[in-house]
C-alpha cells in the first residue's frame, strides 16, 4: 500500500511539473514574439509636449526632429500662442476696394494647364521606399497608404509670431476640404494632436474661419484617398482686406509667391473662403505658381492626399520680405523681378542719361480720385516739364487690366504720389527708378515709412519723399488753424486710429507747394544722371 501512495503522490507531482513547464514554455514563446516583433514594428512619431497655457506641441520623427526645418526660428519644439491685438492701423488705411471689373472675372471652371515648355519643373516629391518596407507596410495599411508612403511624419505649427499661424507637414496628408479637415495618418500608433490654424496671412481677421491640422493616433482612422497626388498641397485663405491694391500685394501675392515659388509651380493651391474676382485679377500670378487646378477647398468633399502640406501662408514684413527669414534667400528683388516677368516687362534699369544726355526721363504722377489728391497737379506737371521730365498721368479706371497698367508703371523713370495703394504699383518699376511719397500732414511719416519707404529701399529703388506742411492741407482751410488736427496731430493719434484715418488720410487733400518741391524733382533728375 505504501508504495502505491507513493506511485499516485510521484504521479501527482509529475503532472503538476508538466503543467507549469507548459506554462513557462508559453510565456517564453511570447516574450519572444513581442521582443522581435518590436524589432521590426513600424514606429509612429514621437509627440513632444510641454504642459503651458495656450501651448502649441509639434510631431516630429524621433531623429533629428528640426534636422529637416532649419528655417525656425527657435529649438524649442513648444509653440506658446501670443494673445496680440489685431492690426486695426492696418485694416483701415485705405477703405475703398478696386471694382475693376474686367480683372474680376469668372473663373469657376478655372483650371490651369500644365506646359511642358513653361519652365523647369522639380522632382517627383514622394520619397521611394524599397520592397521590404512596402510589403511590412502593407500589412496593417490600405493600399494607397504605401504609394506615398515616407520613412518619417511630422507637423510643425508655428504660432509665435505676431501675424501668422502656419503648419508644415511631411508624411501621408490627407484633406477634407467640407469639413475644413488636414489630417496627418501616422504610420503607426501615435498620441494624437490638433491646432487650429486660420490660413490667411492676418491670423486675427475674424472673418476667415479656422481649418483643422491633426495627427491622428492610427492609420485605421484615415479617410479611404479618392485623388492622389504626389505633389506638396498649400491651404491659404482669401477675403480679409483684399480689394484694397496694397493688401492684395502684402496680405496675399507676396506671402504666396514665399510659400510656394520654390516648387516651380509644383504645388497646388487649397482655396478657403475663395474669391473668384481677386483670382481672376491675379490669373497670371496663380498660374505662374502653381500649375494645377485651384480647389474651392469649402466645396471640395473629396479625400485628397498628398505627400506634404502647408497651411497658411506668413507676412515678414509690410510689403515686404526679409531675405533672412527665408531659407530660399528670397528678398524684394526677386518677387518684383518675378511680377515684370509675369506680365513680360521689358525694362529692368532705369534711363541713363549720363549715356544719353538728350532723353527725357518719364516721370509718372499717381492720380487719386479719393481724398488725399494733389489739388494743384497742373503746376506739379509743368514743374516736371520745366525740369526736363516727359510727365505722364497714372490714372487707371476702375476696369483697367493689371498688366495693361503695369506696362505704362515699368516705361517710367521717376513715380511719384500721395501715400495710398496707388503707390503699390512702384513692384513694376525698373531696379533703381526713383520713387516719391508725398507723406500727408499729421505725424504721418512713420507709416509712410513701413508702408513704402522701407519696402522702396527692400526694392532696389531710390526711395525719397517730401513731407506736406499745415499750409500745403487743405485741412487749414476746412478745419481753421485752431482745430486739434491742425494745432496739435499727437492729440489726435492718442485719441486713437478712428480719428487719424478721418481727419489724415479721409478728409485731406494737398496743395504742394511747387517751390519747396523743386529741389525734390532736381534730385530724382540727379539720380538718374550718376
Amino acid at each position: 500500500m505504501g508504495e502505491i501512495k507513493a506511485m499516485k503522490s510521484l504521479k501527482n507531482i509529475h503532472h503538476k511539473y508538466i503543467g507549469v513547464g507548459f506554462f513557462l514554455g508559453f510565456f517564453l514563446v511570447l516574450l519572444t514574439y513581442f521582443t522581435v516583433s518590436e524589432q521590426f514594428a513600424i514606429r509612429a512619431p514621437n509627440a513632444v509636449s510641454q504642459s503651458l497655457p495656450n501651448s502649441e506641441v509639434e510631431a516630429t520623427s524621433s531623429v533629428n526632429p528640426l534636422g529637416e526645418h532649419e528655417n525656425q526660428s527657435s529649438s524649442n519644439l513648444e509653440h506658446v500662442t501670443e494673445n496680440v491685438e489685431p492690426d486695426v492701423a492696418s485694416a483701415l488705411k485705405e477703405s475703398t476696394p478696386s471694382t475693376n471689373q474686367e480683372q474680376q472675372e469668372d473663373v469657376s471652371n478655372f483650371k490651369p494647364f500644365v506646359d511642358a515648355n513653361e519652365g523647369p519643373k522639380v522632382s517627383d516629391s514622394s520619397p521611394s521606399t524599397n520592397k521590404e518596407e512596402e510589403n511590412r507596410v502593407d500589412q496593417d495599411l490600405k493600399p494607397f497608404e504605401t504609394r506615398n508612403q515616407v520613412s518619417h511624419a511630422k507637423v510643425i505649427c508655428d504660432t509665435q509670431t505676431p501675424n501668422s499661424d502656419t503648419c508644415d507637414i511631411d508624411g501621408d496628408v490627407r484633406t477634407h476640404g467640407v469639413t475644413s479637415s488636414i489630417l496627418l495618418v501616422p504610420q503607426g500608433f501615435s498620441e494624437s494632436h490638433e491646432w487650429k490654424i486660420r490660413p490667411y496671412s492676418r491670423k486675427h481677421m475674424m472673418s476667415i474661419k479656422d481649418v483643422t491640422v491633426k495627427q491622428l493616433d492610427s492609420p485605421q482612422q484615415a479617410p479611404t484617398c479618392t485623388v492622389k497626388e504626389n505633389i506638396p498641397a498649400l491651404v491659404l485663405a482669401l477675403g480679409g482686406l483684399i480689394g484694397n491694391y496694397w493688401h492684395d500685394h502684402t496680405d496675399v501675392l507676396i506671402p504666396l509667391y514665399l510659400a510656394s515659388r520654390k516648387f516651380n509651380g509644383e504645388v497646388q493651391f487649397l482655396v478657403t473662403n475663395i474669391q473668384r474676382w481677386y483670382i481672376g485679377k491675379y490669373m497670371k500670378v496663380f498660374k505662374e505658381l502653381s500649375h494645377y487646378e485651384i480647389i474651392d477647398f469649402d466645396k471640395d468633399d473629396q479625400v485628397r492626399c498628398y505627400p506634404q502640406g502647408h497651411v497658411g501662408i506668413r507676412i515678414q514684413k509690410e510689403f515686404s520680405i526679409v531675405p533672412s527669414l527665408s531659407p530660399e534667400g528670397y528678398s524684394m528683388v526677386n518677387f518684383t523681378k518675378f511680377m515684370r516677368s509675369i506680365y513680360g516687362l521689358p525694362r529692368e534699369a532705369p534711363i541713363r542719361l549720363r549715356e544719353n544726355p538728350s532723353a527725357k526721363p518719364r516721370l509718372m504722377i499717381i492720380s487719386r480720385r479719393h481724398p488725399r489728391k494733389i489739388v494743384n497737379l497742373e503746376d506739379i506737371i509743368k514743374l516736371g516739364e520745366r525740369l526736363g521730365f516727359e510727365v505722364i498721368i497714372g490714372d487707371p479706371p476702375f476696369n483697367a487690366n493689371v498688366g495693361e497698367f503695369a506696362k505704362e508703371v515699368n516705361r517710367a523713370d521717376v513715380m511719384m504720389g500721395v501715400h495710398g495703394a496707388g503707390l503699390t504699383n512702384c513692384i513694376y518699376l525698373p531696379t533703381n527708378a526713383v520713387l516719391i511719397q508725398i507723406v500727408p500732414y499729421g505725424n504721418l511719416e512713420e507709416l509712410c515709412k513701413t508702408d513704402f519707404g522701407d519696402p522702396a529701399v527692400d526694392m532696389k529703388l531710390k526711395y525719397m519723399d517730401y513731407h506736406v506742411t499745415a499750409e500745403e492741407s487743405t485741412l487749414l482751410q476746412m478745419l481753421g488753424k485752431d482745430h486739434p488736427a491742425l494745432k496739435d496731430p499727437p492729440a489726435i493719434h492718442r485719441s486713437g486710429w478712428d480719428k487719424v484715418a478721418e481727419f489724415y488720410l479721409g478728409k485731406q487733400d494737398v496743395r504742394i507747394d511747387v517751390n519747396r518741391f523743386a529741389p525734390v524733382l532736381s534730385k530724382a533728375m540727379q539720380f538718374l544722371r550718376d
